[in-house]
């Protein structure tokens, strides 16, 4: 058969002419090139439309369209709440950055990065090159593989500069309860975790973060960006954010509602301010996308209203420069909230920022290009595309009483970014359909899943039930609904049983249960021993992924996010949550213990363990960081005897910085490794390595290349 096709395939070539033959091999190489058709960056109709809406100041039209035709420059992020992200600064600053103004691409001389002026302790950077220029030129290749690196690592997030606004504005503080409801592909959610770990002493705040989203397949890119920062605070469930569940925790005994202290609510839009990276936005844009999702924005941003608590504050934001998503959606909120809402007046919140506010007055357009002043102008034929929540109210007193110039509309020709849209919502009240909203239940305690009888299994199934839109509060006396098992039998006294199976189920992926350890769980009085835990450390928090056979790997939440689990696994979709801290080591059970260190979930262990600890030096890091099985020799003294006091088995490996020498790492560092018998290693991920020895000066990028070259010759 083989041979058969070649042969046709012979023929087919004998019988081309010769310019046939060179119009294939052009088709070949624009093929190879990229040759898509180049897309041209011009429609009349988005031009014709925001001309006449007049959201751009007079005399800057030509600006405002010349910017949205050159690539979005790339900017950078540096992780705030990791204790070495100064060293990351410094190191960019005195290395990489230093390095780019001496280098030309394409004849165009490289500008020096630029902190934003508006984003807090220089942790936010922005350069004249776009991530197209910077992952292709062979100039770039090594701050390209810093950047790849360190991402993957979770201490820089490659991330558009509008988009690092909302986080900021949500001001988040470690206690505060925060959802995000529309949060892939994750990087504002990870803005959130790191401002909850603000404080790096403390391992577990109080606060946590329930990350949302509809698309399945997208709550794994979420979970992908958000296991990078390691953090016990935060769990990814699934679910349309219009019809969100409604929440149970437990509070002293009682079951009562969770309200949001901060709510982020971005929601989908056509984007149109994202031109200038989404460059097929050009050919596709009509009014039509914006109209088909004004109903949807609205929906899930009442539901977010609904959750918030009295004093708390919601962040909406898209990433559209049209009032009918924008505008109109805050007027619909603030009209119907009948003052339970008012708009946070957060310029001074963002010094530096360049931003227009919001407009009160604006018409809506079809897709043909017809005009409608208001809602009574709007033929019957059209009143299931145009709604009357797509106008401006016609009452202009109560239309200026809503402050709608508090809202944010950032250009991109102003500060060389993308389009965006943010407005901060104050809630004053309940919502008026809900005034019987409790700030505080005091019911009689109620049963609840007592680990004590049996391991309390929450099973996170991938069925989407039909009961996620029921709230978890009789919307009538605001009284919440009572702790009663699913099943009369006494062997599920403790299990929180998933949803009822519906049609849904044939969408997604069935995840395994999460199952905590109960108090008499034999596996961890060896762990407890063998690391000398402290009594505080919280062993409730600990769960596994599986209910029956061995437990490989154990995970740890906070204790919030434990209590949300427990209370709402036949209404919550959770697609992941916890992080990694020990995984099972069949060799590990002759030396005591049978579960090693996970390097994933150190830093919220470490001030909980009390022994099998080796204080190294910077010399005995890079050693273990370069070196597969380093023999005992070949580290300092001082370790080789604190070594040698130890047993076989998992160890932590920490560096303290000397203050009294400020040339050397001055952040400290905690790595998970193995005593061996004549030799210590670390257990460390590839990126990881990489990110530290970085910040000790070694040359990664040349190493590399060198190791390249030896493997082939």
């Amino acid at each position: 058969m083989g041979r058969k096709n070649r042969r046709n395939r012979q023929r087919r070539t004998e019988q081309r002419s010769p310019a046939e033959e060179e119009r294939r091999k052009a088709r070949e190489q624009a093929a190879w090139e990229g040759g898509y058709p180049e897309i041209i960056k011009e429609n009349k109709l988005f031009e014709h439309y925001y001309q006449e809406l007049k959201i751009v100041p007079d005399g800057e039209w030509d600006k405002f369209m010349d910017a949205l035709r050159e690539p979005l420059p790339a900017t950078i992020r540096i992780t705030g709440y990791k204790s070495h992200a100064k060293e990351i600064l410094h190191c960019l600053k005195e290395k990489y950055f230093k390095e780019l103004p001496d280098i030309e691409v394409d004849g165009q001389k490289i500008e020096a990065p630029q902190p934003l002026s508006w984003y807090p302790e220089e942790l936010a950077w922005h350069t004249n090159l776009s991530r197209k220029i910077i992952r292709k030129s062979p100039e770039l290749e090594k701050f390209h593989q810093f950047l790849v690196s360190e991402t993957e690592s979770g201490n820089i997030s490659r991330q558009e500069a509008v988009s690092m606004i909302p986080p900021v504005l949500l001001n988040v503080q470690p206690h505060h309860k925060i959802l995000d409801m529309c949060a892939a592909p994750g990087s504002k959610t990870a803005q959130i975790i790191e401002m909850l770990h603000a404080d790096m002493n403390v391992p577990f705040p109080e606060g946590f973060v329930i990350a949302n989203d509809v698309d399945n397949k997208r709550c794994y890119l979420l979970v992908h960006q958000a296991k990078r920062l390691n953090s016990p605070c935060i769990m990814v469930v699934n679910h349309d954010a219009s019809s969100i569940p409604r929440l149970l925790i437990e509070n002293n005994g009682s079951r009562e509602v969770l309200y949001y202290d901060r709510i982020l609510c971005d929601v989908p839009c056509s984007g149109d301010g994202t031109m200038r990276k989404n460059i097929d936005v050009w050919k596709k844009w009509t009014t039509l996308n914006s109209l088909q999702l004004h109903g949807l924005q609205i929906r899930i941003a009442t539901r977010g209203v609904e959750q918030l608590a009295e004093g708390g504050r919601m962040v909406y934001s898209t990433c559209s420069l049209n009032p009918v998503e924008d505008e109109a959606v805050i007027v619909s909120l603030l009209d119907k909230s009948e003052g339970s809402l008012e708009l946070a007046d957060v310029a001074s919140e963002l010094p530096g920022l360049k931003w227009m506010p919001g407009i009160t007055q604006w018409r809506v357009m079809t897709k043909e290009g017809q005009w409608f002043e208001k809602w009574e102008d709007v033929p019957t034929s059209r009143h299931t595309q145009i709604r009357p929540t797509m106008f401006p109210l016609k009452d202009e007193e109560k239309l200026k009483s809503m402050n709608l110039n508090r809202c944010m509309r950032i250009l991109p020709h102003h500060q060389n970014t993308g389009g965006f849209f943010v407005a901060v919502l104050i809630k004053k009240a309940p919502m008026p359909w809900n005034k019987r909203q409790p700030k505080l239940q005091r019911r009689p305690p109620v049963s609840v899943c007592d680990a004590s009888v049996a391991p309390e299994i929450v099973k996170a199934v991938a069925d989407i039930s039909a009961i996620a839109d029921e709230p978890a509060v009789d919307a009538e006396n605001g009284e919440t609904k009572p702790c009663t098992n699913q099943s009369g039998s006494s062997k599920t006294d403790s299990v929180c049983c998933p949803p009822p199976s519906k049609k849904m189920k044939l969408f997604g992926f069935k995840e395994d249960p999460f199952v905590f350890l109960s108090e008499d769980d034999p596996i961890f009085e060896p762990i407890q021993k063998f690391y000398a835990l402290d009594p505080s450390f919280p062993k409730k928090n600990l769960l596994t992924r599986t209910q029956e056979g061995k437990k490989r790997q154990l995970y740890m939440v906070s204790k919030e996010l434990r209590n949300v689990l427990l209370h709402n696994s036949e209404k919550m979709k959770v697609i992941n949550t916890g992080i990694k801290v020990l995984c099972r080591n069949n060799d590990g059970e002759q030396y005591g213990c049978a579960y090693r260190l996970a390097q994933e979930g150190i830093y919220s262990l470490y001030p909980f363990i009390n022994a099998r600890i080796l204080t190294v030096s910077v010399e005995d890091i890079k050693v273990l960081l370069t070196q597969e099985n380093p023999f005992l020799s070949k580290f300092s003294k001082e370790t080789q005897k604190q070594a040698n006091n130890l047993d076989m088995g998992s160890i932590v490996l920490k560096y303290e910085p000397d203050p009294q020498q400020p040339e050397t790492l001055q952040c400290p560092i905690v790595l998970c490794g193995w005593r061996g018998k004549t030799s210590i290693r670390s257990f460390v991920p590839k990126n990881e390595r990489l990110h530290y020895l970085r910040m000790m000066g070694v040359e990664v990028f040349k190493e590399k290349a060198e190791a390249g070259g030896k493997k082939k010759k």
